[in-house]
């Protein structure tokens, strides 16, 4: 907001202006203690001091606190099939007689049974744990005699914004808050305190806006301005600053349970501070609170999302993420979507909605089942990290690769003069040419070529797998401690009997730590175990003899890292990459009989581990080779050109064997040093914890968990919002994104209270509604509801 109306000598929260640069909410500066107090210490919801008993205030407290949990929302602990939170339960007759008639408690089954003198009639019963005083039963006998009207909980209803009361504060009002505010301490007999002097207000308005007290000479600064706009200008100073974001963002990241580490036994580093910076930045820009929240809950379904839109989701990956070996990851992704849910509830409904998580909620309107709607408008999303792009490390790592390119095209000079005529330039070119074609006469006679077996079908217990152009199958989707892919491969590409099969194991970006594998805890990103390969045609099993790998580590069993242990029937030994997350590697598997290339060729592969490790990319091939093959680290776009006929080699792929050539050839090791030193000085690019909505045609189903045990799964259930509030725009999506527009609509009667409420604590040590996470039946009414809806109204009414 403008400083100008931030400006209260008598230290009142300012009214918002229409304009200006801070145009959002803003809350003002602290008020005194003593003030607070006495304004909050209000004995009546609105200052009526009439004899009318209402519901909303007087009744529902005493049904909420003695009778809700056996005769309210939760249908399964309801007894008698009496229910007491609703108007048509109110109503209803079971048999005995109304529970309630208007205007009469003598024929009111309510009043009876808990006026009662028999122990096994008087209701609580016996055994309950509280019991009505006489003062609440008074009220509910006037209650029914005043016709027992019936009242939605008032914060299921839609805030209006009330008249803002007439001020008679003598010149001491400036603004309609303060007006609300006056007219509370009034119509309790109270008067406002004092005005705070000017160093005490400069230090609480530093305090309260940048969290950190003014220097000397900052307080004397203020001091001794004289202009009118004194504090107006202090204040917008105080904005502006840095420090402004960084103070409340402290506020925000409590509610987004914000850690550096994961939690758990390992609680492991974790690389989410972009995220926190996000926060602050948008605090300091004065993002609108709407697109504040459907960037945070779904920033990267938002056309053509910006990096800083998906670093926003950053909030619901806060979750706890647990390392432990020998833990399902489906369990504890489970639990973090618990977390989500609950958190979500308490962020933007200022409800309990957790408490639904094993059952219907005993006090408030949220079923077991809209506990799991609201988990599956948000359970479509997968968990990636994003690389966060740094115009510092872009511009080093651009230098670094220039000279690096440089010091390639320098080889060839750097390579040995050799003997006979000519200058040593000469001697040198023709000495290279001779090694190069020597190195390619060799390799030739070693090149085995492959040709990639085309999928006909990609299948898993759990995660997606998908074909891509290059004949590669990508995985993305869920995974298992036990993760089994099953591929139905083509050979008609074949003329002449297989003999070995090849299986590459390739990078990708999409992948943790760029693959190739699935493992996403740290130690481990990026890596895979295989622990078995079955091969099959026409159902028969195919035997394996020879067996190699291009790199293999994190073997089990005596025999080390080897390949044969894919193929030694033990799952619990397997093949491994660990060490070379980001790089290709290959496993050849020679058939112990050449196989037939009529028909289909299956292959499956197990994936077992105490850890989810299957693999995110790969891809298979398979030889006619009439020699045992082994696996070997040329590359295979190398290995492929260097078994084709040279005729039929263009320029470009001869100088891809001649760039290879350099960079392995014993000469020019010494002078390849330069280069992996400034290999290994490239700087890489901060990684962050997002969320990704799923491509269509793979959705999460969510089911129902019986008190919420993760292994008793019930029936599949469909996103949608409590049944209790506005449902979801019918033309939109079921989905995250429409889901957090609908927080932030007028749909919502409960977004705007809760944050206005949430911002008034901030300052205040406490909210219009005590209990700011839980606006529900059980939690105390405001004490300013009329404020309360005032300001709810003015922040959506002034874009957020």
């Amino acid at each position: 907001m403008r400083a100008e109306n931030m400006m209260r000598a008598e230290n009142t929260i300012p009214e918002v202006p229409a304009g200006g640069r801070r145009s959002g909410v803003r809350p003002g500066p602290r008020q005194m203690a003593v003030w607070m107090a006495v304004w909050m210490a209000a004995v009546t919801m609105d200052g009526r001091a009439d004899d009318t008993v209402s519901f909303r205030r007087d009744i529902r407290p005493i049904l909420s606190r003695h009778c809700f949990s056996c005769h309210g929302p939760d249908k399964q602990q309801r007894q008698a099939k009496l229910r007491l939170d609703t108007s048509s339960g109110i109503r209803a007759d079971l048999g005995n007689g109304p529970i309630v008639t208007p205007g009469r408690p003598e024929a009111s089954q309510l009043i009876a049974r808990v006026t009662s003198a028999d122990a096994e009639f008087r209701m609580p019963p016996a055994d309950a744990k509280t019991r009505l005083t006489a003062a609440e039963i008074t009220l509910l006998k006037s209650w029914v005699v005043q016709g027992a009207n019936y009242e939605r909980h008032w914060s299921f209803v839609t805030p209006r914004r009330p008249q803002v009361p007439a001020s008679h504060g003598r010149g001491w009002s400036r603004n309609s808050i303060d007006d609300f505010v006056l007219a509370r301490m009034q119509s309790a007999g109270f008067e406002p305190a004092a005005p705070a002097d000017r160093l005490t207000l400069a230090r609480r308005v530093f305090l309260d806006l940048i969290g950190i007290p003014p220097t000397p000479q900052q307080a004397d600064a203020f001091l001794n301005d004289a202009r009118p706009d004194a504090y107006e200008r202090l204040v917008d100073r105080l904005l502006a600053s840095p420090h402004y974001g960084e103070h409340w963002a402290r506020q925000w990241l409590d509610a987004a349970r914000y850690s550096d580490t994961n939690g758990y036994e390992k609680d492991r580093p974790r690389s989410i501070w972009p995220y926190r910076d996000w926060v602050i930045r948008a605090l300091n820009d004065d993002l609108p609170f709407d697109r504040f929240t459907i960037e945070q809950l779904a920033g990267d379904m938002l056309p053509n999302a910006s990096i800083s839109q998906r670093v926003a989701t950053g909030f619901h990956r806060n979750t706890m993420l647990n390392e432990e070996g020998g833990i399902d990851p489906q369990e504890y992704r489970f639990y973090a979507m618990v977390d989500r849910v609950a958190t979500t509830g308490t962020v933007w409904l200022g409800l309990t909605v957790g408490c639904a998580q094993c059952h219907s909620h005993k006090y408030d309107p949220i079923s077991h089942s809209d506990y799991y709607g609201l988990m599956a408008l948000m359970n479509n999303a997968d968990e990636p990290d994003l690389k966060v792009p740094d115009a510092a490390i872009t511009a080093r790592r651009e230098e670094l690769q220039s000279r690096i390119r440089q010091l390639r095209r320098r080889l060839p000079a750097k390579f040995p003069a050799g003997k006979g005529p000519g200058n040593p330039g000469q001697r040198r070119a023709r000495h290279l040419e001779r090694k190069f074609t020597e190195w390619l006469r060799i390799e030739r006679d070693r090149a085995v070529a492959w040709r990639v077996l085309p999928v006909l079908r990609a299948r898993s217990n759990l995660p997606r797998l998908e074909v891509l152009a290059d004949g590669s199958v990508l995985s993305s989707g869920d995974v298992t401690k036990r993760d089994v892919f099953t591929l139905d491969l083509s050979l008609a590409e074949f003329s002449q009997p297989l003999t070995a099969l090849r299986i590459e194991v390739l990078p990708d970006e999409r992948l943790p730590a760029g693959g190739p594998g699935r493992a996403f805890y740290e130690g481990r990103k990026g890596d895979f175990f295989l622990s078995e390969v079955v091969a099959r045609q026409q159902k028969r099993q195919l035997k394996f003899g020879d067996a190699s790998h291009s790199f293999g580590k994190i073997s089990i069993g005596s025999g080390g890292a080897q390949a044969v242990n894919v193929i030694d029937g033990d799952g619990s030994t397997g093949w491994s990459t660990a060490g070379q997350e980001g790089r290709a590697n290959q496993l050849v598997l020679n058939l112990s009989e050449p196989l037939s290339p009529a028909g289909t060729l299956q292959v499956e592969m197990l994936f077992e581990r105490h850890f989810a490790a299957s693999l995110g990319r790969l891809r298979i091939a398979g030889t006619t080779s009439t020699a045992t093959v082994r696996a070997r680290k040329l590359p295979v776009d190398v290995e492929r050109l260097l078994a084709s006929r040279a005729e039929t080699l263009n320029d470009g792929q001869t100088r891809r064997l001649r760039e290879y050539f350099l960079d392995v050839v014993p000469e020019l090791a010494q002078a390849r040093k330069q280069i992996e030193a400034l290999e290994r000085r490239m700087p890489s690019y901060s990684m962050t914890m997002v969320l990704s909505e799923r491509r269509a045609g793979n959705p999460r189903p969510t089911f129902l968990h019986q008190r919420g045990e993760y292994l008793r799964r019930g029936a599949e259930v469909l996103p949608s919002v409590p049944k209790f509030l506005s449902p979801l725009p019918p033309a939109e999506p079921a989905n995250r994104l429409t889901f957090a527009r609908w927080l932030v609509s007028r749909r919502n009667p409960l977004v705007g209270r809760v944050s206005v409420n949430r911002a008034w604590r901030a300052f205040f040590g406490r909210g219009l509604i005590k209990t700011d996470g839980d606006f529900g039946t059980q939690a105390p009414l405001p004490t300013h509801p009329l404020l309360l809806d005032w300001l709810a109204c003015e922040f959506v009414d002034r874009g957020w």
